[in-house]
């Protein structure tokens, strides 16, 4: 399909035109093309921008990111297909570790995943069959399994478009989460340390910005971000925009 560029829907075509490869491809299963749907509806409420909240959520997440000693990015299929060359200049800048975990878990969707992070230049790729050698604690979905050197053992866990359930078990833990979703309401959202409400294939490329600006420098200890207050300004922002659509709707 070709899409033209002065089509007001531009962006947003290209990236379900992807999602639509990817799922003949095996790279994201059935679920995850509702999965980007409702996404889609989040991102239209929101403004499709990175607002000032996402980027002060930005900001902290590469602060901490920064100071983790064992950094990890959960990898599904959705994150894999929108995101696989930023994934890897992610994990080459800090180095962060790239863990692949699903819930519609096969050895074969694992093996297409793990090819298409190769093919960006991603090395030593964990979360593939017998690497997912742990469980997570109280998860008995096969998103419980993990890898030891990965997941199961780090202190900072990068988790885009992740299920509630998971990130709860995670952060029972102790572990640190960063959250990139749309959805300001979801589980993972208002359980994680850090939600970045933004389009992942914006949020990404800024938080790499801003992880290159603090690397190997001393960073402050102290960097003060309330989690809850962020998120309930996200909402106000998705709130007055169907305000102002409203309103809009009533002039005509």
């Amino acid at each position: 399909m070709v899409v033209p560029k002065n089509h007001p829907r531009y962006e947003s075509l290209l990236l379900r035109e992807k999602v639509k490869d990817c799922l003949k491809e095996g790279i994201i299963s059935e679920v995850g093309i509702a999965a980007h749907g409702r996404g889609e509806a989040f991102d239209y409420f929101l403004g499709e921008r990175t607002t000032e909240q996402a980027e002060t959520a930005i900001k902290a997440s590469a602060r901490l990111l920064c100071r983790a000693e064992n950094p990890v990015i959960s990898v599904n299929g959705n994150i894999a297909c929108l995101v696989p060359e930023e994934i890897v200049k992610i994990s080459k800048i800090l180095p962060l570790k790239i863990e692949i975990n699903l819930f519609y878990r096969t050895v074969e969707r694992e093996t297409k995943i793990k090819k298409r992070l190769e093919k960006f230049g991603g090395k030593n790729i964990l979360g593939v069959g017998e690497n997912a050698n742990e469980c997570i604690p109280g998860l008995d979905s096969l998103r419980g399994k993990v890898s030891r050197e990965g997941i199961f053992t780090s202190d900072v866990i990068i988790v885009p478009l992740e299920d509630g359930d998971r990130a709860l078990a995670l952060k029972n833990m102790g572990k640190k989460i960063i959250a990139i979703d749309l959805n300001p309401l979801s589980r993972t959202s208002l359980c994680a340390d850090i939600t970045i409400v933004d389009n992942v294939v914006r949020a990404m490329p800024r938080l790499i910005e801003e992880i290159k600006k603090l690397k190997n420098k001393d960073i402050e200890e102290e960097f003060i971000f309330d989690n809850a207050e962020n998120i309930k300004k996200s909402i106000e922002i998705m709130k007055n925009n169907l305000i102002r659509l409203q309103e809009k709707i009533d002039e005509r």
